[in-house]
């Protein structure tokens, strides 16, 4: 849900003006030419796509894209950090912009397309080894390319007795890209960011920066210990274009002796703020160690079914037919998902405070006695034990093969008014355009992230015109209450970036000049030319 990726070949249809190449800014198409000739030089014939054919799954995206504005000019894939080195050369030679991405499956979000036409993407998918992993520590070092359905293997295989954490569709998507996009999951290590331990970073000059522990001469600590000496640096290339990461340690989850999940069904839609004031003190005291989700009855059912069968008329569909049909596969207008880890002692001391202080708040609270089998309940346990799964892939299907899906990510203090507050402007702004409310809520220990999913009929120009619309009405409106995203997709990262202040802006604009003075990487990415 947080860090969605999603091929899903087929899926997102392109616009007609996706259909051709675009040229970086002010490089004519002979210097183009020469510039991936010395490309291929360094990966070899078959890694540069610089043609039609072999750039259209670059362009593969489920965002509105009416003028053609995410376009890339072409792809380039190295197989090591010796090859990124080379290739930061050649673009700083002739002023090539360079669109990193791990595996480019960042869906909501804009997939693997760059902030502005042009940019060529830097593909790092070949680049997958696991470099490192401790299994007395339960660390790992891995390359940009490695997906976390490639690490499961890796823990299954070697029979290893820790659990990832994943995004939603963890088996396609990279845990470099996700964690430097600060995405989150579903375990008690579900802050990716914050369990993430040392970087090493092609900078745009080429010269190689270790940050934290990394950079000491026959260190041993690199994955065991964040901070290091001085600033603390690793911040920095999250979220921005300052660089290109090509190793990144992880800390991994011991695997618990016991594990049991819980589903909370509530049947109004005015509950989410009990829901949230009820879980924000165990989130706090850590009596839930996990990611609370509060999944909405539509964002649930969107991953499995289709809207037309829910809904054939015109506009958003409504309320009570949603509630009727939520009801009848076994769901609430709001699905709190958590879980209880450790040992039979402590589940059983904790479990009925739990139940009670849901139940006060009106909930239902439920395991997988009443709910084994129930498909919603059996990918939230899946996912909250750090398991692989695709499911969430439906959200794209939700109006057929030509759907379309933007992420709108604001964040709020985790206080039962503020969702209340949040899924009412919500409601007013989508329906208004026409579109339905998927939400999602996710509690940390103070703050809650707002997740939603506004889907759309990417085939129709009409319904993707509005849904550009839509989602820059509620960015701006949001915005004004204070609510601003956590992050965004490549169509609206000024207007996210405008929210958070000029001196945040120009301090980044400083970093930038510094960092890559010839602004050859990801020029736009989070606001930043």
């Amino acid at each position: 849900m947080l860090a969605i990726g999603g091929a899903a070949a087929g899926l997102a249809a392109m616009t007609p003006l996706a259909h051709a190449r675009m040229l970086p800014e002010a490089m004519d198409r002979d210097v183009f030419a020469a510039a991936c000739r010395e490309l291929r030089a360094i990966v070899g014939e078959d890694w540069v796509f610089a043609d039609e054919a072999s750039t259209i799954s670059y362009r593969k995206s489920f965002i509105p894209d009416l003028r053609g504005e995410h376009i890339p000019s072409g792809a380039v894939a190295p197989a090591s950090v010796e090859q990124v080195q080379a290739i930061l050369a050649v673009a700083n030679r002739y002023k090539l912009p360079l669109w990193p991405v791990s595996t480019g499956h960042n869906m909501g979000y804009g997939m693997a397309t760059p902030a502005s036409s042009g940019q060529m993407i830097l593909d790092l998918k070949r680049m997958n080894r696991i470099i490192d992993f401790d299994a007395e520590l339960g660390t790992i070092l891995v390359e940009p390319g490695v997906t976390y359905q490639q690490i499961h293997d890796y823990i299954e295989e070697h029979n290893l007795p820790y659990w990832l954490d994943v995004p939603t569709v963890g088996p396609i998507v990279s845990m470099v890209g996700n964690t430097l996009e600060r995405g989150v999951g579903y375990t008690p290590y579900g802050d990716h960011f914050f369990m993430q331990c040392g970087m090493e970073v092609v900078l745009a000059d080429g010269s190689i920066l270790r940050t934290g522990m990394g950079s000491i001469e026959n260190g041993n600590t690199w994955q065991a210990f964040k901070w290091g000496y001085g600033p603390y640096l690793d911040g920095i290339f999250t979220q921005s274009n300052f660089g290109v990461v090509v190793k990144m340690g992880m800390w991994l989850m011991p695997k618990p002796p016991v594990y049991k999940p819980f589903v909370v069904r509530s049947a109004n839609f005015e509950d989410v703020a009990a829901i949230t004031n009820t879980i924000r003190p165990f989130r706090m005291n850590n009596l839930i160690p996990n990611g609370v989700l509060i999944m909405g009855a539509l964002y649930q059912l969107a991953m499995f079914k289709r809207r037309s069968e829910v809904f054939s008329g015109d506009g958003a569909i409504p309320m009570d037919l949603l509630k009727a049909e939520a009801a009848r596969n076994g769901l609430g207008m709001w699905n709190t998902y958590f879980a209880l880890y450790g040992t039979d002692e402590i589940i059983g001391a904790v479990e009925p405070i739990l139940r009670g202080a849901f139940e006060a708040a009106g909930g239902e609270v439920l395991t997988e006695a009443e709910m084994g089998g129930n498909p919603w309940f059996e990918h939230h346990k899946t996912l909250m034990r750090g398991g692989m799964s695709l499911e969430e892939i439906g959200l794209v299907r939700w109006w057929g093969r030509n759907g379309g899906a933007v992420a709108f990510a604001p964040v709020a203090p985790a206080k039962g008014d503020q969702t209340l507050a949040q899924s009412a402007l919500a409601t007013e702004i989508m329906n208004k355009y026409g579109f339905d409310y998927a939400p999602a809520y996710a509690v940390g220990g103070r703050e809650l992230h707002h997740i939603i999913f506004l889907m759309f009929d990417k085939g129709d120009d009409a319904s993707a015109a509005r849904a550009e619309q839509c989602i820059d009405e509620m960015i701006t409106r949001f915005g004004e209450r204070g609510w601003a995203a956590y992050r965004s997709s490549v169509s609206t990262m000024d207007l996210v970036a405008q929210q958070y202040g000029q001196t945040n802006r120009e301090v980044n604009a400083r970093i930038k000049q510094a960092l890559d003075p010839n602004h050859i990487l990801a020029p736009g990415k989070q606001g930043i030319a």
